[in-house]
């Protein structure tokens, strides 16, 4: 082949075809292995377009548009000795410069000089050609595969090969080219596998742009993930339009059915109406979870006793499989059902002497311990939010009483849905049962906040609760490791009080909670800890809002106790940082800081004398501090600081003045103190919002 054609530019396919993957992790496997790829390619210098991932329940795959065909020449230069010590004093080349040459394979007639490091040294360049990329590829395959988030391989028949399922063929293709690398255990060809009833039989590929037609038909293969997705939700909804209905779509499980077939088909079935008696949650999540149903809904939001399933195979009678569908759901049905009737026959009161049963944390007591404690922080905060502590303290009793419960046990994800439910059963008033399902929001980033007022006290409750014991006992997350979700409860408890426009002193709040732990020694600075673990929560979020870092810094470092208060703050300084005044306000202050931490002692104390004051500039100056400090003063107090720190701007002037014409640092210490105290109490003024030097 002439080299023109070996160089050029080449769409590139890989795939790996294997036995049925988890489904749960088939989409982050497929982003996984195009990231690995991109992040190779860019490595290894090998320019490409379009790059797009497939993946199926029986296989992941990669195509790269225009890869090019060989790595692009490269300079390498070498640095030996100096100059100075590579000769002698007659010029003759010494043994390191003999030895430097001899490494490089050449004379040391043949060896250049350049400046490094501020010194003359003998050097060596050469041109290193290009690697091919058809020698490069089986490496980077080899290396995508292994950097493949599975946290648990398996090993199939008698080889030692590993990976998250065995490997049944493999495919990597160079424009019309096969690379035939071991892949796995497999040798790579240019044979991929249809549908594994429909077309289960070998599919020869010409080039990589044939390969998603070509499982399409005659494979009966979607390979695109995102297409195959929309495909169902379309689909789904066809048959919902059919019976003029909704679907009651689920984007977790409408991933988890994309990820389990390769040709989708959408069925409809029905169960007895019987069934809608069941609370809508559990009836959703019992088809969700067994079935792997979408339910459906009328045009006021109630569930109909019709349910649509995805199947794998276009089936010539497709009435038995709706019938086998509904053969399986009946019995799902009726155990939740058997369940819900048996929860209900006791109250939630009753099984409270079953969660001393309950661990919570090893080192931290029961569920019961906990809930005891709970319900005493309900009431303190309940007290300061001034919402009717004993609802609060009455749900977070109750709250924890559905984990020993039948229908709990049996799907973990309804703890506190059903404990509304019973909680209504128990006749219970509605401010509890509202609280009881609440406590638990929001459950990830994103979830809705507790709507009620008790809900939101319980809510703030629980979550102080565990991020306190956890603290207290010195298991804080560590990397990616927090198992109690303790990142995702602090940025709750942030969510519910900023969003909420909740006045909440947290630092109290987790003295209190900390406190709660009597039969625990805290470990030491743990509330000091968890105050900082949980205002840091803030950073990402406000960035991931647009907010720049040093808008946050700037208030973080004044340790506001409310993280309303906090808000406010940052909001004021974004604000404040987008008028023109503020890069010189910024500096001044950043300035005044400087001089005041070399000051020692000599601003901290005692007021400004005017009588010291000379200058005009600093007269000025002090009378402007004192006209805005009372004009500001009541707009802080009432927190409104946007409106205090736009104030404070119009001192640009003054401020600039007074470091243009008067000098702080003069020989005279009485002025000089006096000048300091002048500057000392402008930065006050401004720190009752933020730090703004940090700006």
């Amino acid at each position: 082949m002439p080299e023109a054609m070996e160089t050029a530019a080449r769409d590139f396919l890989f795939e790996i075809g294997t036995e049925e993957l988890p489904p749960k992790a088939l989409r982050g496997l497929s982003q996984a292995l195009e990231a690995e790829f991109r992040s190779l390619l860019a490595k290894a210098g090998l320019e490409h377009g379009e790059l797009r991932s497939f993946a199926t329940p029986r296989r992941l795959a990669l195509l790269a548009r225009d890869l090019a065909g060989k790595q692009p020449d490269r300079e390498i230069e070498r640095f030996g000795p100096a100059v100075s010590a590579a000769y002698d004093a007659d010029g003759a080349p010494t043994a390191a410069a003999l030895g430097f040459a001899r490494s490089c394979g050449v004379a040391v007639e043949e060896l250049g000089s350049s400046e490094r490091q501020g010194a003359a040294k003998l050097c060596f360049t050469r041109q290193e050609p290009g690697t091919a990329t058809i020698e490069l590829l089986p490496e980077l395959a080899e290396t995508a595969l292994a950097a493949l988030p599975i946290p648990r391989r398996m090993r199939w028949g008698a080889s030692r090969t590993e990976f998250i399922r065995p490997v049944h063929w493999a495919v990597m293709l160079f424009g019309e080219e096969v690379v035939p690398a071991p892949i796995l255990g497999e040798t790579a060809g240019n044979v991929t596998f249809g549908h594994r009833f429909h077309h289960n039989e070998p599919i020869e590929l010409s080039c990589p742009g044939d390969y998603e037609a070509a499982l399409e038909q005659p494979g009966r293969v979607i390979a695109d993930f995102a297409r195959r997705r929309e495909m169902i939700r379309e689909l789904v909804t066809e048959q919902a339009n059919r019976l003029q209905a909704r679907v009651a779509m689920d984007e977790e499980l409408l991933d988890e059915v994309t990820s389990l077939v390769e040709y989708p088909v959408a069925l409809t079935g029905e169960f007895d109406r019987e069934f809608l008696q069941i609370p809508d949650d559990a009836l959703i999540l019992t088809l969700k979870h067994h079935q792997k149903c979408f339910c459906l809904e009328d045009a006021d939001g109630r569930l109909v006793s019709n349910f649509v399933t995805v199947s794998n195979i276009e089936s010539l009678d497709p009435k038995e499989v709706i019938k086998g569908n509904e053969r399986v759901i009946r019995p799902r049905l009726a155990d939740a059902r058997f369940f819900f009737e048996t929860d209900k026959a006791r109250s939630l009161e009753s099984r409270l002497p079953e969660l001393e049963k309950v661990v919570f944390q090893d080192k931290l007591g029961t569920i019961a311990a906990k809930s005891r404690r709970v319900a005493a922080l309900s009431q303190q905060i309940a007290d300061v939010l001034g919402v009717e502590p004993d609802a609060c303290e009455r749900a977070a009793m109750l709250g924890k009483c559905d984990l020993v419960s039948d229908m709990v046990g049996e799907f973990a994800e309804l703890q506190g849905i059903m404990g509304s439910y019973y909680a209504r059963n128990d006749g219970e008033p509605e401010s509890v049962a509202a609280a009881i399902l609440e406590q638990y929001l929001p459950r990830h980033t994103g979830d809705r906040l507790p709507e009620t007022a008790a809900g939101r006290v319980v809510a703030l409750a629980e979550k102080l609760d565990t991020l306190a014991g956890l603290f207290a006992i010195g298991q804080p997350p560590t990397g990616s490791r927090d198992p109690f979700a303790l990142r995702r409860a602090a940025l709750g408890v942030l969510r519910i009080l900023i969003e909420g426009g909740l006045e909440l002193d947290l630092v109290a709040a987790i003295d209190a909670a900390v406190a709660a732990y009597t039969e625990t020694e805290p470990a030491p600075d743990c509330r000091q800890q968890l105050y900082d673990f949980i205002f840091d929560r803030l950073r990402a979020w406000y960035v991931d809002a647009g907010t720049d870092a040093k808008i946050y810094l700037c208030v973080r470092a004044l340790n506001p106790a409310s993280p309303l208060d906090f808000h406010r703050r940052v909001e004021a300084v974004a604000d404040f940082a987008g008028r023109p005044e503020a890069a010189a306000l910024a500096a001044a202050n950043k300035r005044v800081s400087n001089l005041l931490d070399k000051s020692g002692e000599e601003a901290r104390q005692d007021a400004v004398s005017a009588d010291l004051l000379s200058e005009t500039a600093e007269k000025q100056l002090l009378s402007r501090l004192q006209q805005q400090s009372e004009a500001v003063a009541p707009l802080f107090e009432a927190g409104n600081y946007r409106e205090g720190l736009t104030r404070l701007a119009s001192l640009r002037d003054d401020v600039d003045r007074f470091f243009d014409e008067v000098m702080v640092m003069v020989e005279d210490p009485a002025v000089r103190a006096n000048r300091l105290r002048l500057l000392r109490d402008l930065r006050e003024l401004f720190l009752q919002v933020a730090d703004i030097s940090l700006l």
